[in-house]
């Protein structure tokens, strides 16, 4: 059973800005000839690497609700300039919207299972994916959905 990521998506407003965001960093990448990922660089090292990478997805908490999350393609380590040893996330250029889960601020990421992970908004159902974006935010906030 796959592992997951619980970040915070300091700088992003909404799932939109997360988007942008990602839809920038596929684009250079492309202009460079390299893969439509996007990476997410930090410090600390996951010791659950191969649970991680069996279907896994970063998690992004954004504005203090889990929203969205992107596919965990890789985990590289590498060694700064300053010797200290950091990580490499590197993501899928998707960013899938998730049910609305209240999460308090945290420093780094944290892991999260299957169990606790929150739905795609996709597997609620057609009527769901095709509510304006406000509304279904309130529906999820209620428990409705």
């Amino acid at each position: 059973m796959a592992l997951h990521l619980l970040k915070l998506c300091v700088g992003a407003d909404s799932i939109e800005d997360l988007r942008e965001w990602v839809s920038r960093r596929s684009l250079v990448a492309m202009a460079a000839g390299l893969e439509p990922h996007s990476i997410h660089t930090t410090r600390m090292v996951p010791k659950r690497m191969e649970e991680l990478l069996d279907g896994g997805s970063l998690y992004w908490v954004i504005k203090g609700q889990v929203q969205a999350r992107q596919k965990l393609l890789d985990i590289r380590t590498f060694q700064g300039e300053d010797g200290i040893t950091r990580c490499e996330l590197v993501l899928g250029p998707e960013v899938i919207e998730t049910a609305i889960q209240p999460k308090r601020p945290f420093q780094g990421w944290r892991y999260l299972t299957a169990e606790d992970a929150p739905r795609d908004v996709a597997t609620l159902g057609q009527g769901v994916t095709d509510m304006p974006d406000d509304l279904k935010r309130e529906l999820m906030e209620l428990g409705l959905l």
